[in-house]
């Protein structure tokens, strides 16, 4: 990766097959260099000392038809996966620049590759144009807040799902089907008991009606797992961890 246009304008970084253009004062855009284009196009909008709003779009003139067939709710529940350790080793990283000094930096953190480029591009032109320092609209006490827990910091029902009718939709369909699930195994279950004299079912068919009841229960504990893991909260998985 390299850096290209370097001004007080921001700076283009030019790779093999695509290429990243940062325009001032918080914008990031990808683009391709070939026919079929895909842009990421990404706001990091600081709006207090430790917090910023995140805003991205994708747009794209390939793999329409796989986009046309993909919830939105799962796309959702994957771009939360990609943030979950980027929003911890932000927080790290902040603190640490803060601890040695804006204009000390490199001494907190390591930066040998290429692929590194970008970021010290950005606080070279941070420090140069802005003094190392965000002219706030409201003028703010220029000092990071206390560090959330990973519960607080990583919560995802109450920043994304409530405000999102796609997942809050998804989410609500999914508890309801957990508890049919529940519901189904246990009066599976019931009926077996209650009607043991009476039904008469072969070795082979009272196999199945348990397999189904127990099937039907596992599957509800996955659910269960899987809307606490991608609607509520989910550990990062990193080498910081």
């Amino acid at each position: 990766m390299k850096i290209e246009e370097a001004n007080i304008q921001g700076f283009v970084s030019p790779q093999e097959r695509d290429y990243f253009q940062f325009i001032v004062p918080s914008t990031l855009v990808r683009s391709p260099l070939s026919q079929e284009w895909y842009l990421l196009v990404f706001f990091c909008v600081p709006v207090a000392p430790g917090r910023s709003r995140v805003i991205w779009a994708f747009p794209r003139n390939v793999g329409f038809w796989l986009h046309n067939i993909t919830p939105r709710w799962l796309d959702h529940v994957r771009q939360n996966l990609i943030l979950d350790s980027d929003i911890f080793l932000l927080h790290v990283e902040e603190r640490k620049f803060a601890a040695v000094g804006l204009d000390n930096w490199q001494k907190a953190c390591y930066v040998p590759t290429s692929s590194d480029n970008m970021v010290i591009a950005f606080r070279s032109w941070f420090r140069k144009f802005c003094k190392n320092q965000v002219g706030w609209a409201t003028p703010q006490v220029d000092q990071l807040p206390p560090t959330p827990t990973k519960d607080q910091l990583m919560e995802r029902y109450w920043s994304h799902v409530a405000q999102c009718t796609s997942c809050s939709a998804a989410l609500k369909a999914m508890k309801a089907l957990e508890v049919a699930l529940q519901i189904v195994s246990v009066a599976i279950v019931g009926i077996l008991a209650v009607a043991k004299g009476t039904l008469v079912l072969s070795t082979v068919q009272r196999a199945v009606v348990v397999s189904t009841a127990v099937l039907c229960f596992a599957v509800s504990r996955w659910l269960a797992n899987f809307i606490q893991n991608n609607f509520y909260f989910q550990d990062y998985i990193h080498a910081y961890k």
